[in-house]
């Protein structure tokens, strides 16, 4: 059984950073690509950030892309969300997603619970 566990929300000042890491266990983790997600009160779930089995490639929303950086760890089978300049509007519930799919997935097939982040002005 695949799990996907993420880490590391909470609250921060605007202008802040914070990483944000996700754990995958039961699936050979090099041959998942990684997404994060994230979900708003009120909103539907946006996409974040996708990275592919080895790392080579990666790619981003217009609303993060130049202050979050997606990375992962194979060896730690771990992904990583490096969210920098971080305003109130990126207040959200964060998901990180495994696909078995080639990148870029068409779909994901696995998903973590979720953690807050909270951004004050």
């Amino acid at each position: 059984q695949v799990q996907v566990v993420e880490s590391g929300g909470g609250l921060v000042q605007a202008g802040g950073s914070l990483r944000l890491s996700c754990s995958v266990s039961g699936r050979t983790f090099s041959s998942l690509a990684m997404g994060w997600f994230r979900q708003a009160p009120g909103e539907e779930r946006e996409f974040l950030a996708v990275i592919s089995r080895i790392a080579m490639r990666t790619y981003y929303a217009d609303s993060v892309k130049g202050r979050f950086t997606i990375s992962r760890d194979n060896a730690k089978s771990t992904v990583y969300l490096q969210m920098n300049s971080l305003k109130p509007e990126d207040t959200a519930v964060y998901y990180c997603a495994a696909a078995n799919s080639a990148y870029p997935p068409s779909k994901y097939d696995y998903w973590g619970q979720g953690t807050q982040v909270t951004v004050s002005s």
